[in-house]
């Protein structure tokens, strides 16, 4: 019987190494065809009441522990977040295959560790180091003006050195326990396969009906 345990946990380990696996080919095939931005993905979050928000981020990486990307926390998404781990997201590779390709990701999110965030943060063009630095992101914003002249002020504020994270700016790993692929057909004969951990953290594999 602990054989037969141990074969099952393997499998079912090779099942979500499989979607990954699955993932990084779908993924490496849109950045060489024709999307406009590959990386682009959507995140669906919600607050502690239930009501939902999604936007269009980018992806900046994903291995075993999840899908990462990058904000400031005190933001609509990263307050949604804290309050509710809960999340999704959404890669549509339109340009893919027969009809495009939709890959949707459900789990729960957690913050990478800020070496992590220090390492990417210091990877990113200056200006957009220094746009972490002037933006309030979610607050109301009186001007374009106002905000020009916080990004002239952090300029000056960093002139001639290293521009260093900003407290509240860091990563959000979405730690998958459903995963599907959706490939896309005419006349909507899609195919549609899921992958999906329990609660003992087991995974499984099925298809859906379109």
């Amino acid at each position: 019987m602990a054989q037969t345990r141990a074969l099952r946990s393997r499998t079912m380990t090779n099942l979500y190494a499989e979607a990954l696996s699955t993932f990084a080919a779908l993924f490496e095939e849109a950045k060489a065809g024709k999307e406009i931005d590959a990386t682009a993905m959507t995140v669906a979050t919600a607050d502690i009441d239930g009501r939902p928000s999604a936007r269009t981020v980018l992806l900046k990486a994903f291995d075993e522990r999840g899908f990462v990307f990058y904000t400031h926390l005190d933001s609509r998404k990263g307050r949604e977040l804290h309050d509710n781990r809960a999340t999704a997201l959404l890669f549509l590779w339109r340009s893919l295959r027969e009809a495009g390709i939709q890959v949707r990701i459900e789990g729960d999110a957690q913050l990478v560790s800020a070496a992590e965030s220090d390492a990417y943060f210091a990877s990113r063009p200056r200006m957009s180091q220094i746009g972490a630095w002037a933006s309030v992101q979610s607050q109301p914003l009186a001007s374009r003006e106002e905000f020009e002249q916080r990004l002239a002020s952090f300029e000056a504020r960093f002139e001639g050195r290293d521009v260093p994270r900003p407290d509240g700016w860091g990563g959000v790993r979405v730690v998958p326990r459903r995963i599907e692929f959706w490939y896309g057909a005419d006349f909507r004969l899609h195919e549609r396969w899921c992958y999906e951990a329990d609660a003992a953290g087991e995974w499984s594999k099925r298809m859906l009906f379109p």
